[in-house]
């Protein structure tokens, strides 16, 4: 069993308050787009931003002392500058705004830089992920864990596909070349808190992108570890937050997943 600690209580409730808010707006594109961030297709909704103000407010109440490192709301300093909260209150903005179900509520919680608590709560699928250092990963109370397979032609890969704006393309066209012959089937579902949880759930064998933020991939990287998993950079080096870039797998198949990234990489440099 799970022992929740206040601080993973509280965000455990700002996920479902932030995840009830928006399912009230769930597929209104033409009511809520406000404003793209870094070009045509990256889209900020209204909805994002009533779920940020909902989140911040009940983990302010939890621990006003944490600093908040928020999607829409950018970087807040607190008294307690070791801890901070991680949130992207809709990560997978496009699939919500387009009626697509594969979307969520991440929230984590960072310690000296180390993600020690993290949530990812799907409303629309009424899955809720969670993780805590040293108390395994769960969905819905139940124990999860990585896959087994240990093959890349057995494996199942998630990947985020960079879209209009993004950098990094001829990259990913490498990766796919390399990648799609050796392996039982590569899916993007449009949110990476979806694809990090699904590899936690042994849904996914691994998941990696190249261009990412803290609050993207925060919680799956607990999430995955806590499910006996493992997290990198895509390069095979520490996992860092703040790197803007994850491989995560069931560990079986990571040295053979990030060998390819590389020669990927290297590729397309020459």
């Amino acid at each position: 069993m799970l022992r929740a600690s206040p601080e993973l209580k509280a965000m455990i409730k700002a996920a479902q308050v932030a995840g009830d808010g928006l399912l009230q707006r769930f597929g209104q594109l033409g009511e809520l787009v406000a404003r793209t961030k870094s070009g045509p297709a990256d889209l900020v909704s209204i909805a994002d931003e009533e779920a940020e103000r909902s989140t911040r407010e009940i983990l302010g109440k939890a621990q006003p002392s944490f600093g908040f490192i928020g999607e829409e709301g950018g970087t807040t300093g607190g008294s307690d500058d070791a801890q901070s909260w991680i949130v992207d209150p809709l990560d997978g903005t496009t699939n919500f705004l387009f009626g697509t179900p594969l979307w969520g509520v991440n929230i984590a919680l960072a310690r000296e830089g180390e993600v020690v608590a993290g949530v990812t709560w799907l409303p629309v699928l009424r899955e809720m992920f969670v993780a805590a250092k040293g108390e395994g990963a769960w969905l819905n109370s139940e124990p999860i864990r990585v896959s087994t397979r240990n093959r890349l032609v057995d494996s199942v890969l998630g990947c985020g596909i960079p879209f209009a704006g993004k950098p990094d393309h001829p990259v990913f066209a490498r990766e796919m070349a390399l990648l799609s012959g050796e392996v039982a089937g590569i899916r993007r579902t449009g949110a990476c808190s979806v694809d990090m949880a699904y590899v936690a759930a042994g849904r996914w064998d691994a998941y990696w992108e190249r261009s990412l933020c803290a609050w993207d991939m925060a919680p799956g990287i607990i999430l995955v570890r806590e499910a006996g998993g493992v997290a990198s950079s895509v390069t095979g080096g520490p996992v860092d937050v703040h790197g803007g870039n994850v491989c995560v797998s069931n560990g079986h198949i990571q040295a053979a997943l990030v060998e390819r990234l590389n020669r990927a990489l290297e590729a397309s440099a020459s």
